[in-house]
């Protein structure tokens, strides 16, 4: 019965990274569902942000982000960016003063989650004079972990929203999403076996009525 519980549960989150629709009828509902809202793509699960890696060539796929919930601004038209250095905060888990600000300056930091709050690492990097962060798990699991539950960390998504231990006169002003550990961990070491201070993005990409089937994903996810 537990290990039917757990491939339930992980055929649900794997069907959740496809953006699928599920439904209970036969013939309900369309296998993608968009909408278009200038660079988002809109999924029968809500708005996701896409962005790609040009360089290093290791790392070029398209990700998807899941925009935090109720803090930061959108990735719209007002944030359009082409080539942008994507940076590791240092660190990593950004809940200080960044070590790296001179590199996360103007710039996209990667922040790993963990100890602090989501609103609190986007303040910090904001702080720092990032243009947008974007946050992920970087998971270690135990050995126990490694035989029954790697799953989770690394292929599903967190909904970010507001620390309301912080006062609500602080805000964050740069866009924040969440990006899959497995992304995330995938991107830090790459980075970190090449000797590279930081990844080459555009963000965002407008995937306006394309299919996921015809996306160039990360070959290391589920799906």
């Amino acid at each position: 019965m537990q290990i039917q519980s757990m491939n339930f549960f992980r055929s649900f989150y794997i069907l959740t990274l496809l953006g699928l629709k599920i439904t209970s009828g036969i013939g309900e509902g369309n296998l993608f569902k968009f909408n278009s809202r200038g660079s988002f793509l809109d999924t029968s699960y809500g708005t996701d942000v896409f962005f790609e890696i040009i360089h290093p060539p290791e790392l070029e796929y398209t990700y998807k982000l899941k925009p935090a919930k109720d803090f930061g601004v959108p990735f719209n038209a007002s944030f359009l960016e082409e080539k942008i250095p994507l940076v590791p905060a240092e660190p990593p888990q950004g809940c200080q003063i960044a070590k790296n600000a001179k590199e996360l300056k103007g710039r996209v930091a990667l922040v790993e989650r963990g100890n602090c709050s989501f609103f609190i690492k986007s303040m910090m990097v904001e702080e720092a004079g990032a243009k947008a962060v974007i946050i992920a798990d970087y998971y270690l699991p135990t050995v126990e972990d490694s035989t029954t539950n790697p799953f989770w960390a690394d292929y599903y998504y967190v909904e970010m929203a507001r620390d309301h231990t912080i006062p609500p006169s602080k805000t964050v002003n740069i866009p924040a999403g969440f990006l899959l550990g497995k992304n995330g961990k995938m991107i830090r070491q790459t980075l970190k076996r090449l000797n590279q201070p930081f990844a080459l993005i555009n963000i965002p990409v407008n995937l306006t009525y394309t299919s996921l089937d015809k996306v160039h994903q990360p070959p290391w996810l589920l799906w």
